[in-house]
């Protein structure tokens, strides 16, 4: 009688302690996936943040490179800077002077610890992805401290420029400047797609295979599929890249009739029409 006592005095506390045991294992695993959850947040949180800022300073590379082509172009037109612009050397001379130039692309990478734009170190690419003359140092190459933006060696920015093609919905000679003979090169107003990319070359290698991505064109309307293009392949081949793009028309004004506004200065008045 009383050992059977004994044995049921004994079993409770050992039921009870496998209860608090299933209690307490229950809990841990509340707090593991509780704190599983929390990093697992951190982590995205982290991966959103430092997403945006390589998309901050993609885009502030590529917009930069657009703004010292502009500057270049609407200043002084007695700076070299100027003068090489529009060369028959130059990015946007080039095409004005050479009509066998209409499907090329000029391009250079950026150097804007030098001078921006550097004559000497230009391509100009062919439709069939070749060169008129053999030479590659246009492109940005991520082996070279100077093609980067800055001494970081973090970013660099290629530009390729080429015509505006023309489209079927495009008026009858919507380039001439009226008033003026259309034999002569000022007459005519020459758009131009600027397509500046910014990369990171750190985030991997620049080639798929044997193709060097920065020697790709920027011109969907020549590219077979998507990844033919520079900022397709260097997407395909892991590289954080953003494509800024800007149309740019170039004419001489030298010879046209300028306006003034009404009630300033004297002219001929630019005035609303009567009806």
């Amino acid at each position: 009688m009383s050992t059977k006592l004994s044995t049921q005095m004994l079993s409770k506390p050992m039921q009870q302690q496998g209860a608090v045991l299933i209690v307490v294992l229950l809990f841990l695993i509340l707090i593991v996936l509780a704190g599983a959850l929390a990093v697992r947040q951190s982590t995205t949180d982290l991966k959103l943040s430092t997403s945006d800022q390589i998309n901050t300073l993609l885009l502030q590379s590529a917009d930069k490179t657009n703004k010292n082509i502009e500057q270049s172009i609407n200043g002084d037109s007695r700076s070299d800077i100027y003068t090489e612009m529009l060369s028959r050397s130059g990015p946007f001379g080039y095409f004005i002077l050479d009509k066998s130039a209409q499907s090329n692309e000029y391009v250079f990478c950026l150097r804007p610890r030098g001078r921006f734009f550097d004559i000497n170190k230009t391509t100009i690419r062919t439709a069939d992805g070749g060169s008129v003359v053999p030479n590659t140092t246009g492109y940005c190459n991520p082996s070279k401290s100077e093609d980067y933006i800055s001494s970081r060696n973090t970013s660099m920015t290629q530009v390729n420029v080429s015509l505006t093609p023309t489209t079927a919905s495009d008026p009858t000679f919507p380039n001439v400047t009226l008033g003026q003979d259309t034999d002569k090169v000022s007459s005519v107003a020459y758009s131009f797609d600027v397509n500046s990319t910014a990369v990171l070359p750190a985030y991997g290698d620049t080639k798929v295979g044997n193709t060097n991505c920065f020697a790709q064109t920027t011109r969907p309307i020549i590219a077979t599929k998507v990844t033919d293009t520079l900022s397709g392949c260097m997407s395909r081949a892991g590289i954080p890249n953003t494509t800024v793009y800007q149309q740019v028309d170039i004419e001489n004004q030298s010879q046209r009739v300028k306006c003034v506004n009404y009630g300033k200065g004297s002219g001929l008045l630019c005035t609303l029409p009567s009806n």
